[in-house]
């Protein structure tokens, strides 16, 4: 029997990834007086490492163990983001919210970059134990609660970033299952309608457009109603749930609006990063070189504004390369959730595929103003611990699937 070999396409393409990242945030560092960046580089290298031992270890566990596991690691993670709530302190950009966990003033992590993959574990394991995809509203409430406990924790906390990539994990995974996109509209239409209610206008065209597509698909008369309820609720309570977040959220929302009628402060962020874009051109200004990062105008330049640096010092066709590089990672992570030899495998890898696209798009998308700024870290460019070894332990299983997969072909043959 010929021995099974790791996938190499996905071992070189994250590896590249790593190594780009690692030039880039040593680049963050070298500025024109001393900030936080300098030397960070260095200390990413830490957790690095620390995320490649625990990729290995992780890849030893069988899917069949790692299943069974599921609901324990599922709880511990609820449990932790509880206690967060509790104890928790704010870092970096969120000083105000409750994210981290510290001891003696060091902080020890952040509980919901491990729940996100423990939501992915536990999602995939309901969904392989169905016999058959989702067909109405009604039976997506056992998934909706498996990602909305820890989504309305992390909303507590407050913190809307995360939040939100629960729901590209949960969409993502329901998608890949063979859910119908029409039924996720309506599982998707309460937060819709959440969101244009604060425009009078756009809320009421959305609600005429719901009924129709409610009256054209013709549910259930229940379920109908429920959905039809929840977004009118969704519209009357969205008042409320603005006065509910936190002051930076909402300086965040209105400068994504606006950036121009706060510059100074809530508008300072998007300002800079677009600057910092724009001015790299088709080729960039060079490694190290980008002078909105060396004069130190460019906020968070190290964790969740890392891509306008990476913009400004290797311009358009760096920015190509970069996203070239992620579109070939997405790429083969649908190559390996097709291939998976169980079902519990492969919708866990759809879930890594969500959980990482969802990071790129927020992160990409805000430093271009194209989304608001949620305070979403770059997969594999951005500094921070917790993410970094979440992000190595999910590569340790994808590359575990891949592993399973390989071998069992070789078996057949």
């Amino acid at each position: 029997m010929r021995r099974a070999g790791l996938d190499t396409p996905l071992l070189l393409t994250v590896t590249t990834l790593l190594g780009l990242g690692l030039a880039i945030l040593y680049s963050a560092g070298q500025t024109d007086f001393p900030t936080i960046a300098t030397g960070i580089w260095q200390r990413q290298l830490v957790w690095l490492g620390v995320g490649v031992i625990g990729a290995a270890l992780i890849f030893r566990i069988s899917p069949r163990i790692l299943e069974w596991l599921t609901p324990f690691v599922y709880i511990g993670a609820i449990v932790l983001l509880a206690v967060t709530l509790v104890v928790g302190t704010g870092a970096g950009t969120a000083v105000g919210t409750k994210s981290w966990l510290a001891i003696g003033g060091i902080r020890l992590g952040q509980p919901s970059e491990l729940a996100k993959l423990a939501t992915i574990l536990m999602l995939a394991r309901h969904l392989a134990g169905r016999r058959g995809q989702p067909r109405s509203a009604f039976e997506l409430i056992p998934s909706g609660i498996i990602v909305g406990i820890p989504l309305l924790l992390v909303g507590l906390q407050p913190d809307l970033g995360s939040a939100l990539v629960f729901l590209g994990i949960f969409f993502a995974m329901l998608f890949w299952v063979g859910v119908s996109p029409w039924l996720l509209l309506l599982a998707a239409s309460p937060m819709i309608s959440l969101f244009l209610a604060f425009s009078t206008g756009l809320w009421g065209a959305w609600i005429v457009a719901l009924t129709v597509l409610l009256v054209w698909l013709r549910p259930y008369i229940l379920e109908a109603l429920v959905v039809w309820g929840m977004n009118v609720l969704m519209g009357v309570v969205a008042l409320r749930l603005w006065t509910g977040l936190a002051l930076y959220q909402q300086n965040r929302i209105l400068s994504f609006l606006n950036p121009e009628i706060d510059p100074r402060a809530t508008g300072w962020n998007i300002i800079q990063s677009r600057v910092a874009i724009g001015s790299g051109g088709i080729f960039g200004k060079g490694f190290v070189e980008g002078t909105q990062k060396r004069l130190a105008f460019l906020p968070a330049q190290h964790t969740d504004f890392i891509y306008p640096v990476l913009a400004e010092e290797f311009g358009f066709v760096g920015v190509l390369i970069s996203l070239a590089l992620f579109a070939l990672f997405f790429t083969i992570l649908i190559r390996i959730a097709r291939h998976a030899v169980d079902t519990f495998s492969c919708v866990m890898v759809a879930g890594v595929a969500g959980l990482m696209l969802t990071h790129v798009v927020e992160n990409v998308g805000m430093t271009v103003k194209l989304l608001p700024v949620t305070g979403i870290p770059l997969p594999f460019y951005s500094y921070g611990g917790s993410f970094m070894i979440v992000c190595l332990l999910s590569i340790g299983l994808t590359l575990r699937v891949a592993w399973d997969s390989r071998l069992g072909g070789y078996l057949e043959g």
